[in-house]
């Protein structure tokens, strides 16, 4: 009987010690996924803090491109509605001219086309040695 007393008595013991790890073991094991939810949960906050943060400014960004482009537009708009009111203003006075002196302008043409043509000429000369 001592014999079977103390295996039993370390058996009970070897059970308690078994007993005791396996709970420590799922002790750290629940604290550990305690810590990790935790820590998800500060992540979580975070991302939420950094969308509210940044929506704005996104929002902001896009309404200032919004604004250049539209800004862009207009004046592209108004640039060409000047050249094409220059232009018209040019071909009316050169309409007048040619209306009011028709031998001057005759001749100023044909002196122009002469001046271009020699250009050409002169031009291809020096490109065929």
């Amino acid at each position: 009987m001592n014999t079977e007393s103390t295996t039993t008595k370390v058996a009970d013991g070897a059970r308690s010690l078994a007993d005791n790890v396996l709970q420590s073991a799922q002790d750290a094991a629940q604290t550990t996924r305690d810590k990790a939810r935790e820590s998800l949960d500060k992540a979580e906050s975070g991302v939420r803090e950094l969308r509210r943060e940044a929506s704005p400014v996104i929002n902001d960004l896009a309404a200032r491109a919004h604004d250049l482009a539209t800004r862009s537009i207009d004046f592209c708009a108004e640039s060409s509605a000047r050249a094409r009111h220059q232009v018209q203003q040019a071909a009316d006075a050169t309409t007048r001219y040619v209306t009011q002196q028709p031998g001057k302008s005759v001749a100023i043409a044909a002196a122009a086309g002469a001046a271009v043509t020699a250009a050409v000429l002169l031009m291809s000369r020096r490109r065929n040695p």
